[in-house]
C-alpha cells in the first residue's frame, strides 16, 4: 500500500490553474472539431473533397470514427498524460460533451435525423467516462495497481480492435490495428519483460472477457 501511495504522489504533476482550464478548453474544442468532423464524414460522403474522398474510400475512416476503439484510445491518452486522477476525470468528460455533443447536434439539425438509441449509448458512455478516466489514470505508475489496470484495459480495447473465433482472427480495419499498437506504446512498461508479459496477459484475458460476454465492443 506505501508503495502504491508513493506511486500516485510521483504521478502527479501539479501545474497552475490557468493551464488547467487552457487544457480544458483545447479538449473540449478538440472534441467538438472531431464530433463535426466525425458526423460530416458519415452525412456528407458524396460531397468531400476528391483527396478526403479517396482517403476515406481506402481507410474507411467514417465507419472506423463510429466505432469505439479510437475514442477509447483518445480518452486514455488525456488520462495517462493529465497531472492528476482528478483532472484526468474533468478533461475526459470535457472531450466527450464536445464531441458527442457536436456530433449529435449536427445529426439533428443539419443531417435531419436523430439515432436516439444509439445516442443514449454515448450519452451513457459519456456519464461514464469520468470515473473510467480516473481508474485509467493510475495504470501510468510503476507499481503492481498500474500493471493491473494496464492488463485489464488492453484486454479491452483487443477486443475492440479485433474480431475472432476458433478458426479465424482478423483486425476491424488497418486504423484499429494502428490503435491498438498505439495503445500498447502508450501503456509499456519500463522492462522488456513487463512489457511482454502485459500484453501476453490481456490477450489470454480479452479472450476470457470475448467467452464472457459474446458480443463485439467495437
Amino acid at each position: 500500500m506505501i508503495r502504491v501511495l508513493n506511486d500516485i504522489r510521483n504521478a502527479e504533476n501539479p501545474i497552475s490553474n490557468n493551464k488547467k482550464i487552457i487544457n480544458t478548453i483545447v479538449l473540449l474544442f478538440l472534441g467538438i472539431a472531431l464530433g463535426t468532423f466525425s458526423k460530416y464524414l458519415d452525412f456528407s460522403q458524396a460531397e468531400l473533397p476528391s483527396v478526403l474522398m479517396a482517403i476515406n474510400g481506402a481507410l474507411d475512416i467514417g465507419n472506423f470514427l463510429g466505432r469505439f476503439a479510437i475514442w477509447t484510445l483518445i480518452a486514455l491518452c488525456i488520462s495517462i498524460y493529465s497531472n492528476s486522477a482528478k483532472r484526468a476525470s474533468i478533461n475526459v468528460f470535457i472531450f466527450f460533451v464536445g464531441m458527442v455533443g457536436s456530433y449529435y447536434l449536427y445529426s439533428n439539425y443539419i443531417a435531419g435525423f436523430f439515432p436516439r438509441s444509439y445516442a443514449m449509448i454515448w450519452f451513457g458512455f459519456t456519464a461514464i467516462s469520468p470515473l473510467l478516466a480516473f481508474v485509467c489514470w493510475y495504470a501510468k505508475g510503476k507499481s503492481k495497481l498500474a500493471f493491473i489496470l494496464s492488463v485489464l484495459i488492453l484486454a479491452v480495447l483487443f477486443n475492440m480492435c479485433f474480431v475472432y473465433g476458433c478458426w479465424y482472427f482478423s483486425a476491424l480495419s488497418v486504423l484499429e490495428l494502428i490503435v491498438f499498437i498505439i495503445g500498447l506504446i502508450v501503456l509499456r512498461r519500463d522492462t522488456l519483460r513487463s512489457f511482454a508479459l502485459m500484453g501476453t496477459i490481456s490477450i489470454v484475458l480479452a479472450f476470457l472477457f470475448n467467452i464472457i460476454i459474446p458480443f463485439p465492443f467495437g
